[in-house]
């Protein structure tokens, strides 16, 4: 899933005598990857960031629904007619994927691929589709038609025409895999950005964090006047402030409600903070469709830290749970 609010990154001016700070950027999975890390030589962080975004090129040939040579897309048109051996990648976000719908309650779904792309072509044709040709691509979605061979590790369709989309995990595992690859390499102090999916690992040389900032609800240029001050961890926010259908005067975000098959319509500001980018992902996306009381029980099971700020009228009313202001920077006396 693409993020629609930008996380803006402050970066520090004064650098150590020893290390220098490196800011790679290219496009991977259909938006901006930025890579920030601190290194002493040149030629060495020019050969980290080519492996770096090699693994996202890696996982982009495996998950992207956009490229028809990728593994789910081949997938689509053989596991329908018999059980298909997978990548051990794909077969372990799959099954990763299927505890998570569980745990969020069904909010959490990727097999919502037809209706991703539905979605998706009548924001481009700038229309609102009837109700019947909703529920008719509703019938191509739902975890009870993909079947899971834990034993012999294959994959099944029992449904023609249903799709994966891992959207909603997909950027949050990739930032986390190129944090994890940075540190068996040694490089400690790094920050990978995937639209918005951001996984930190030690903070910049001389400070106790990074800074970040977060948009408030349908603004795209004012921040929060706290910013968080992160390490080792990951952080996400999701919202409705660019990808919507304005029907009837009510906005249908381009995050999809399983259980309905519509955007979900609530105007709230989702910003996550766990422990790696992959739960930071999904954990964004659920809490985005689920009820505030569950999203916030779901957060504190799972160890991570969650703000929602909801605009009502003019006024922005906040829920959080207990330890996300421990996150914020210190003010200064």
């Amino acid at each position: 899933m693409v993020r629609l609010l930008f996380i803006f990154i402050f970066l520090p001016c004064l650098l150590s005598a020893q290390m220098k700070r490196f800011h790679f950027s290219q496009p991977k999975m259909g938006s901006p990857f930025n890579l920030i890390f601190y290194h002493s030589d040149s030629l060495q962080a020019v050969q980290l960031a080519d492996e770096c975004f090699s693994i996202v090129d890696s996982l982009n040939n495996i998950f992207s629904d956009y490229d028809p040579a990728s593994e789910i897309r081949r997938l689509q048109t053989t596991a329908i007619i018999q059980p298909q051996k997978v990548s051990e990648e794909l077969y372990n976000m799959i099954v990763t994927s299927w505890h998570v719908y569980k745990k969020t309650g069904r909010t959490f779904d990727i097999t919502l691929g037809a209706l991703t792309k539905f979605w998706r072509k009548t924001r481009k044709e700038n229309r609102f589709p009837a109700k019947k040709e909703v529920k008719k691509v509703k019938k191509l979605t739902g975890f009870d038609k993909l079947k899971i061979d834990t034993v012999n590790k294959t994959i099944f369709f029992t449904k023609q025409g249903l799709e994966l989309d891992f959207g909603g995990i997909i950027q949050g595992y990739a930032v986390q895999k190129v944090i994890d690859h940075l540190k068996s390499k040694n490089v400690h102090h790094a920050l990978a950005d995937a639209s918005g999916d951001i996984a930190l690992s030690e903070p910049p040389p001389g400070k106790t964090g990074w800074t970040i900032g977060i948009n408030l609800p349908q603004q795209e240029n004012e921040l929060w006047d706290q910013k968080l001050e992160l390490k080792n961890c990951a952080v996400a926010t999701s919202g409705d402030m660019y990808q919507f259908i304005l029907h009837e005067g009510k906005k249908y975000s381009h995050i999809i409600d399983p259980r309905t098959g519509y955007g979900v319509t609530s105007q709230r500001n989702v910003t996550v903070i766990a422990k790696d980018g992959t739960t930071v992902d999904w954990l964004t996306t659920a809490c985005s469709i689920l009820p505030i009381k569950k999203a916030l029980t779901l957060t504190r099971k799972e160890n991570a830290e969650l703000l929602i700020a909801i605009l009502k009228g003019e006024k922005i009313i906040i829920y959080k749970t207990e330890k996300f202001d421990t996150y914020f920077q210190k003010k200064e006396l």
